[in-house]
């Protein structure tokens, strides 16, 4: 089995097949491991597109745990993708993983995966890619994503375009915080057991979901909690030395981003009180 960083275990994790309920094992996890050869001799129809794949490490881990029966994995980059294929045909999958060069959806026929992996970019690129084949995207059952910039701007751009976060997770990797979620369409009937419990909140409060996650706070993740006690830090940082940059003489721009700080500070006490 292929080793992976800390949050790409944890945004494999969040990967499910469409047919799997939430809670099962991968539909194709028993027969895969059960075979020498780790190849699958029966098909659940289960493709996923692993959007800006870098050297190919997620896309054989999904395969190895059966949670697919193809990949494709797309990069822009051709070396990257060299290199993928390399690890690919080591791994022995090269009849379940096809590289392809492509910039974001591409190269890849409508209808063609029925889910999309996204990680490793900031999230005004992700939000392009979908936005640019917007059609396709919407053919498929779930998009895993895992947005490394302007989080809260790009959980509003997917509520506004009507995906719904059906699962999230956030974990802690090398001084950095990586939160990631799962979405589907707003059908109701690709929604599943997952949101049961979830809260008026999430509807009720847009502002604070889109900024630290709706089910983030709803779950009370731990982690998250330890997100905001250290951006908390930083923003209170921030205003005491701009409160002492200003009393030396007036500037419009550092006031409006002391007021930009004081409405985030605000947001992160809001959510520091659901805990």
């Amino acid at each position: 089995m292929i080793k992976l960083s800390k949050r790409l275990e944890a945004l494999c994790r969040l990967c499910i097949a469409p047919t799997q309920s939430v809670g099962e094992p991968a539909p194709a996890l028993r027969r895969f491991r059960d075979l020498p050869s780790g190849k699958s001799t029966e098909s659940a129809g289960s493709v996923a597109a692993d959007v800006g794949c870098d050297h190919g490490y997620l896309s054989i881990r999904l395969i190895q745990e059966g949670r697919f029966e193809k990949m494709l994995a797309m990069d822009l980059r051709e070396g990257p993708l060299a290199a993928a294929k390399e690890h690919v045909a080591e791994a022995g999958l090269s009849e379940h993983i096809e590289c392809r060069l492509s910039d974001g959806l591409r190269a890849m026929r409508p209808g063609e995966a029925d889910s999309m992996i996204c990680a490793g970019m900031g999230g005004p690129l992700m939000q392009r890619i979908l936005e640019q084949d917007i059609d396709k995207v919407r053919q498929m059952k779930q998009l895993v994503l895992q947005p490394q910039s302007d989080i809260a701007q790009f959980r509003r751009w997917l509520r506004e375009n009507g995906f719904v976060i059906a699962a999230e997770d956030i974990v802690f990797e090398d001084g950095k915080y990586y939160p990631m979620m799962r979405t589907v369409t707003g059908a109701p009937e690709r929604i599943g057991s997952e949101k049961e419990n979830v809260s008026p909140e999430q509807d009720t409060d847009p502002e604070l979901a889109d900024a630290f996650g709706p089910l983030l706070l709803i779950q009370r993740h731990p982690v998250l909690l330890e997100y905001l006690k250290q951006r908390d830090g930083f923003v209170s940082e921030a205003l005491d030395q701009l409160d002492k940059a200003q009393r030396a003489g007036s500037d419009e721009r550092r006031a409006q981003r002391m007021e930009e700080l004081q409405q985030e500070k605000e947001l992160i006490y809001r959510a520091m009180a659901l805990y």
